[in-house]
């Protein structure tokens, strides 16, 4: 049966309320068990933008979401170790196995680590808020930049540009000495190193596979004193995925991330405040379409989607 028709039908899973399990948290996307020493993720069909998630669900983005972060948690292990214990369901508990039909594809086993309180950006080219700031002062997060650039252009060097991590609200930009009060010095230091590292290593990856990361966003935690990763890797939703084979600086990019939404918002002048409108069934399969094709060309594999 062709996808699109599949979609029509499609239900998509919102939330969880797994009743035998103790419930830690709810993300914006995620829903989150705690079973110990161990946390249970789910990744929803939930999608959110401007801060704001919205009624509408996306089918398959939890799927995505969850299938590229093995992926590319696989691919930068020599990097850094991860949160992650395994996805593989029949090596969960009995009592969590109970929940499969929810669980299959979207939900991972991880270890529990204390969380950092900074989000950590890294920037190829100039776009989003680091363009909206560059437009302004020149600068991003206090590096000043060339003269002249245009939206889209690619950096003359690849950049970190962390932010807080705000519960509520707009995480800030800001600069590498606040982060280094936040942490300390060497803790600040080391985050840089392996965000620009593991941006190099899959940015040049997925430039062979026709997707040109323009930025993303990293999450760290600490188990037994070592800073590892957490929470996703290098998803629609933490990244700017372009086409590279549609790529022309000068304004904003086609792309296979949500920013489709996020235009779609822009276009029909939502003012960006609870509730969010309803997307249209057409928004919601283009989405899919978008995010399904950034998992094949980044995997080479097609989503199991029944």
């Amino acid at each position: 049966m062709p996808l699109e028709i599949r979609m029509m039908n499609m239900e998509v899973l919102l939330s969880t309320d797994f009743k035998d399990l103790k419930f830690y948290k709810r993300g914006k996307v995620r829903d989150v068990y705690d079973l110990g020493d161990e946390l249970l993720i789910v990744s929803t069909d939930r999608i959110s933008c401007f801060d704001v998630v919205l009624s509408s669900g996306i089918p398959y983005k939890g799927k995505v979401l969850t299938g590229l972060s093995l992926f590319w948690f696989d691919l930068i292990a020599p990097i850094i170790a991860h949160h992650l214990i395994t996805a593989d369901i029949n090596k969960f508990s009995e009592e969590v196995k109970k929940y499969k039909p929810q669980l299959l594809g979207r939900s991972m086993l991880v270890r529990k680590t204390k969380p950092l309180a900074v989000e950590c950006v890294v920037r190829g080219y100039l776009s989003g808020s680091g363009w909206l700031e560059y437009k302004k002062t020149q600068s991003i997060c206090g590096i000043k930049l060339p003269p002249g650039l245009l939206e889209s252009d690619k950096l003359p060097e690849i950049l970190f540009t962390p932010s807080t991590k705000e519960d509520v609200g707009h995480d800030m930009n800001v600069g590498q000495e606040y982060i280094e009060k936040l942490v300390g010095y060497d803790c600040a230091d080391r985050l840089k190193k392996i965000s620009l590292d593991i941006y190099k290593k899959a940015s040049e990856y997925a430039l062979s596979r026709g997707i040109i990361i323009a930025d993303t966003k990293f999450e760290f935690g600490t188990c037994n004193n070592k800073i590892i990763l957490i929470d996703e890797a290098l998803t629609p939703d933490s990244s700017r995925f372009w086409p590279k084979d549609q790529y022309q600086p000068g304004g904003p990019q086609p792309s296979f991330d949500k920013q489709f939404v996020r235009d779609y918002l822009l276009s029909i002048n939502w003012d960006k405040n609870p509730p969010a409108p309803v997307l249209p069934r057409e928004i919601i399969e283009k989405t899919t379409q978008k995010y399904l094709e950034a998992y094949r060309r980044i995997t080479g594999k097609e989503l199991k989607t029944v």
